[in-house]
C-alpha cells in the first residue's frame, strides 16, 4: 500500500483555540492510517474574508497516510464533526476546528467536494507561513513555485500573523 505525503492546514477561533488545534491534530495522528511527520509552530492569525470574528490559531502539519484523497477528506470531516463543528452558516465564519487538505503528493484534483491544491492557499499568509515552517521548498503543483516564493510574493501584506506564545 502506497503512503502519500499530505499537508494539512489546522485552525480554530472558538473556545480554547490552541487546545482545539492540538487535540484534533493528536486525534488525526492517533489513527492507524496516518503518521504525523512534522508540525509547524502555532500562530495567532487575523481573519480573512469574513473579518467580523475572533482571530484564529493556525498551524500546518505534514502527514503520511495510506488513505486516498477522498478517504482522508471523509476522515477530516468526521474529526471536525466529532469536535463539534456544524455546517457553517457564514462562509469563512467562526469554527471550532478546521482541517483543510492543502497539498496531497503532487496531485491536482478539482471536484465540487475537493480541490487540491487548496484553491486559496497561495493567497493566505495563515496557510503559507506555517507551511514554510515545515516545507518552504515544497513546489505548488499548479503554480510550479515553492511555498517560500508564494509567501514572499503574496499580494495582501495586511494579513497579520503572529507566533503564538
Amino acid at each position: 500500500m502506497k503512503n502519500h505525503t499530505v499537508y494539512i492546514s489546522v485552525g480554530s477561533n472558538i473556545g480554547n483555540k490552541l487546545d482545539n488545534c492540538q487535540k484534533n491534530i493528536n486525534i488525526l495522528a492517533a489513527s492507524a492510517s496516518v503518521s504525523l511527520k512534522l508540525q509547524s509552530r502555532f500562530y495567532k492569525t487575523e481573519p480573512v474574508d469574513y473579518t467580523d470574528q475572533d482571530w484564529f490559531v493556525n498551524a500546518a502539519i505534514k502527514i503520511e497516510t495510506s488513505l486516498e484523497p477522498f478517504e482522508l477528506l471523509k476522515k477530516l470531516k468526521l474529526i471536525e464533526h466529532n469536535a463539534g463543528r456544524t455546517e457553517k452558516t457564514v462562509r469563512f465564519g467562526p469554527r471550532v476546528i478546521d482541517l483543510d487538505i492543502i497539498l496531497f503528493d503532487d496531485l491536482i484534483i478539482n471536484t465540487p467536494e475537493l480541490t487540491i491544491p487548496h484553491p486559496r492557499m497561495h493567497k493566505r499568509c495563515f496557510v503559507l507561513i506555517p507551511l514554510c515552517d515545515i516545507g518552504s521548498d515544497i513546489i505548488h503543483p499548479v503554480l510550479k513555485k515553492n511555498i517560500k516564493y508564494l509567501l514572499d510574493t503574496i499580494n495582501d501584506k495586511d494579513q497579520r500573523v503572529i507566533v503564538f506564545k
